[in-house]
């Protein structure tokens, strides 16, 4: 259900840097240490109270080394009032945003999309809509969702069973992928673009090797970028589809802590106590995972 998107095959190599850095509203780090690319729902946004406040007091306080990007099936109207209404527990801008399931890229401070990293996705959906909605329409067991998606269809699953997997499977004919999560989503979008497609992407612009990369989330939509071979952070309220891809995956840490708290365990599993300071301590009382 999830191609390589058919970009421009030179592309990657016209990307750079200075050319993003040029669309973006604000600075971003120098020489980051880490780049944190996290999930919202489930994730960034999940976890007890406490930890949520740690992890976000750490980022705000390291963001001159720590690059954060927001992975999100929100779009960017959405992570707008989002940050609103979580700025009293801690929650601020990122640096970037990867949103709509990987089909926007945007400024964090500023929530204005990057043509750079838009323009070529663009062109991918163009002409999709027009020919996949007459497939998806009146389909049992969906309500399209009331919200504004871009250059994606988004549809609330009312009923799992009542879908008809012949229809879903002849959208891929039409130069879409489609993918459900939660068992509640199912999102439609331009053939070989998600989470995982567009970071790699946007690592390129950036210049930044794996290394540095640490990836977290919750769900199915979360699984392409799991995919990518970065290390990855599953956290502990992962749905039951994740789970399943788990033995398949490598440099996936099973976090046992639910989303902060998993985040942070997930760093100090992957190297970054040094960074964390004197979070390290705290987070290394934790029992470590069986097998991790």
């Amino acid at each position: 259900m999830r191609r390589q998107a058919a970009l421009d095959p030179m592309a990657s190599q016209l990307h750079s840097r200075p050319r993003l850095q040029a669309q973006l509203g604000g600075a971003l780090p120098g020489q980051p240490q880490l780049v944190l690319v996290s999930d919202l729902d489930g994730t960034l946004l999940d976890g007890p109270p406490r930890w949520r406040r740690l992890l976000y007091d750490w980022l705000e306080a390291e963001r001159e080394r720590v690059l954060l990007v927001y992975s999100t099936g929100r779009d960017l109207r959405s992570v707008a009032r989002l940050l609103e209404v979580e700025r009293e527990m801690g929650l601020r801008p990122p640096h970037l945003v990867i949103g709509d399931v990987g089909c926007t890229v945007a400024c964090g401070t500023s929530l204005q999309p990057l043509p750079l990293a838009v323009d070529p996705i663009e062109a991918l959906w163009r002409g999709r809509a027009e020919r996949v909605l007459p497939l998806l329409a009146g389909m049992p067991g969906l309500s399209p969702q009331p919200i504004s998606a871009d250059r994606r269809l988004a549809y609330d699953i009312l009923d799992r069973n009542a879908l008809d997997p012949a229809r879903l499977a002849a959208l891929e004919g039409h130069g879409v992928d489609w993918l459900i999560s939660g068992d509640r989503y199912l999102d439609v979008l331009p053939a070989g673009v998600n989470k995982g497609s567009t970071l790699l992407r946007l690592l390129e612009w950036l210049e930044i090797g794996a290394e540095q990369v640490v990836t977290a989330g919750d769900s199915l939509n979360d699984l392409a970028m799991f995919e990518t071979g970065l290390n990855g952070v599953m956290v502990a309220n992962a749905e039951p589809g994740l789970l399943a891809a788990l033995p398949r995956l490598s440099g996936i840490y099973r976090a046992l802590g639910e989303g902060c708290e998993g985040i942070l365990e997930g760093l100090l599993h992957f190297g970054f106590g040094p960074l964390l300071g004197e979070l390290a301590a705290e987070i290394g009382s934790l029992r470590v995972a069986p097998g991790s």
